[in-house]
């Protein structure tokens, strides 16, 4: 009787644990310019929430980061324990005209490195500005898709989808959403974030 009670209250106790997700990134993810529970992140937790879900989302997003910068804090910005990671790097690479080589090497190795964590990614994309010029923007959109299948990670193919060039949503810099354009962001991403938090609960790798 005992055994069975404390087998029962074991089990419950582990399902008690909310599952920590760590969002990695730029000022997107930061929230640059917003009260931080207005950032991504906690918008996404409060989504989440609402909809059922035991969850705590960490903002690991530093403005200014390329996806160089990312990979060099890592380590310490994913700390052991995390269930799974959001990963939007990449949007400084394409504004500065980084060598899309080098920005495709970055994300390579953080995914590398998640992987062998065993720590499964959900990985955003990002799309070069068009004045970038039409052969830049081509090699820069390819590489989140091929990262992905390269990986095999779920993909959301751009994390701006819906806010990107709409004036009424975003900062005045044009770059960084508004609170409003973070609600849209997380209602768009709502979907593949649940589908990505039914693969971790199934313990499938990514």
């Amino acid at each position: 009787m005992l055994l069975a009670f404390a087998l029962v209250w074991g089990a419950t106790s582990a399902r008690a644990e909310p599952i920590r997700l760590v969002a990695f990134g730029d000022s997107l993810t930061a929230g640059l310019g917003l009260p931080a529970n207005q950032a991504f992140p906690a918008k996404l937790e409060a989504a989440l929430k609402a909809g059922g879900h035991d969850i705590l989302i960490e903002n690991a997003g530093v403005s200014g980061d390329t996806a160089t910068a990312g990979l060099a804090r890592l380590d310490w910005s994913v700390p052991d324990g995390t269930q799974g990671v959001i990963l939007e790097l990449g949007a400084n690479d394409a504004l500065r005209g980084l060598d899309p080589a080098i920005t495709e090497k970055a994300l390579d190795d953080t995914l590398a490195r998640l992987k062998a964590r065993g720590i499964p990614v959900l990985l955003t994309g990002m799309l070069a500005p068009p004045n970038m010029g039409a052969a830049y923007k081509q090699r820069f959109d390819t590489i989140y898709p091929a990262l992905a299948k390269k990986y095999g990670v779920p993909l959301y193919p751009f994390f701006l989808d819906g806010v990107a060039g709409d004036v009424k949503l975003n900062q005045a810099d044009g770059i960084h959403p508004l609170a409003q354009g973070v609600d849209i962001i997380v209602a768009r991403m709502l979907p593949a974030v649940e589908a990505f938090l039914a693969q971790i609960a199934e313990g499938k790798p990514g």
